[in-house]
């Protein structure tokens, strides 16, 4: 199991920002693995609440993501983080910070920060031991701690990986026969927005690919359950959480094959 941390990692780069100059702020790979504790402990508990008498054993591994320091995308920053702000405290924290900020969906204005791809889990050893011996594991929380090689060590970088992306890697390296991605809409939609709005059912990798998706919202979900499906031969599928039970086997959701089907 993966989650998010965007809203959590960007409000506790606030608060370090607050506390400048009395104590120094951490880096965003600092701030990732923070988050990564705090959300996997609640889910931990959440986890065992929801299961009974006899709850299993769930445990949160804090993990490391590779990436490339050269990845074009600490150049163009695109993984929102934060709360959401009006244009005009947008702007302000843009000059006075040097963030970078953008229009969240029409939802308000967010800051964005580098997410390069994510290339390895550097723990998936020891998630595959912990599956063996029969643990749930959450994993890569927040996309991972985003490290890159420094001569013959690892480093930190300054990056937010994306969650769906670390997600499908992870059920990629486990062999996972499938890959679910909840979110907080029924399904992709086509032509979204427009009169022509229409839901999408089924679709291979290429036809995620010709959609104009969003980069901050659903364009990482369809990339994620491509790149799965492709990987792997299996299904992802995309939807509500309510609906999680029914999106594999395609009455809910959007389900991503890698055989032709029709849109």
């Amino acid at each position: 199991m993966a989650h998010g941390n965007g809203p959590q990692v960007g409000n506790l780069a606030i608060q370090q920002d607050a506390a400048e100059p009395e104590i120094p702020g951490l880096p965003l790979p600092a701030l990732v693995a923070m988050t990564q504790g705090l959300l996997g402990s609640l889910f931990c508990l959440a986890l065992r609440e929801a299961s009974g008498p006899r709850p299993p054993e769930v445990v949160t591994v804090v993990s490391h993501v590779r990436v490339d320091a050269a990845d074009p995308a600490f150049g163009r920053p695109t993984k929102p983080i934060g709360p959401f702000m009006s244009e005009s405290t947008a702007a302000e924290l843009a000059r006075s910070k040097g963030w970078s900020v953008v229009d969240d969906a029409g939802r308000g204005h967010r800051r964005v920060v580098p997410s390069p791809v994510p290339l390895e889990i550097v723990e998936t050893g020891a998630i595959l031991r912990l599956l063996d011996d029969g643990f749930v594991v959450i994993a890569v929380g927040g996309g991972g701690i985003p490290v890159a090689a420094d001569g013959d060590r690892l480093a930190g970088v300054d990056a937010v990986i994306d969650k769906d992306l670390a997600a499908a890697l992870l059920a990629s390296a486990v062999g996972a026969r499938a890959l679910v991605l909840v979110t907080d809409v029924d399904t992709v939609m086509l032509d979204f927005g427009t009169a022509r709005e229409r839901t999408l059912g089924h679709a291979t990798p290429a036809e995620l690919a010709a959609l104009d998706l969003a980069a901050g919202s659903m364009g990482p979900k369809a990339l994620a359950a491509s790149r799965f499906a492709e990987a792997t031969g299996g299904r992802a599928a995309i939807g509500a959480l309510e609906d999680a039970a029914a999106l594999l086997d395609g009455t809910r959701g959007t389900l991503v094959e890698p055989a032709a089907v029709a849109l």
